[in-house]
């Protein structure tokens, strides 16, 4: 392998080639030069004086916005809150749901027990220390 040539700017041949000429700097154009000056030429001061109110109002919107975003806080109670209307949502659909499914058959029986409870007292109580003394029984032989 032979030495590369060096040019007389001590630069390779190789370096030379592969590195592209800078280009010069572009011009500024005649609007770019208007916005980076004071921005009044050619305007009236109501207009300024308009540019600045608004530019103020967008301002303080963006700073209530701000404001808002960095308050935890708030921030926080918003989500429980959110969180509580969508819990109170998914009980009250799944009460509907309950209900629905509860046939009338069901109730009807729970409401004939209930009934025949109150009217037989005596009979209630045997058969409820019946089923106690069968649980309690169960429960001692578990152990």
């Amino acid at each position: 392998m032979s030495p590369a040539k060096k040019t007389d700017t001590g630069a390779t041949k190789a370096e030379t080639e592969s590195t592209p000429p800078e280009k010069p700097a572009a011009q500024p154009t005649k609007d770019e030069v208007a916005m980076a000056g004071d921005g009044a030429a050619g305007r009236s001061p109501e207009e300024i004086k308009a540019d600045i109110e608004e530019t103020r109002e967008e301002l303080g919107e963006t700073v209530a916005a701000l404001a808002e975003k960095t308050d935890v806080k708030a921030q926080a109670k918003k989500k429980v809150e959110e969180t509580k209307s969508q819990v109170k949502e998914k009980v009250g659909g799944a009460t509907g749901k309950a209900q629905e499914a509860t046939p009338e058959s069901a109730s009807a029986a729970a409401n004939q027990a209930a009934q025949a409870a109150k009217e037989n007292p005596v009979q209630t109580a045997v058969i409820g220390s019946l089923v106690l003394g069968f649980l309690i029984g169960w429960l001692l032989a578990r152990r």
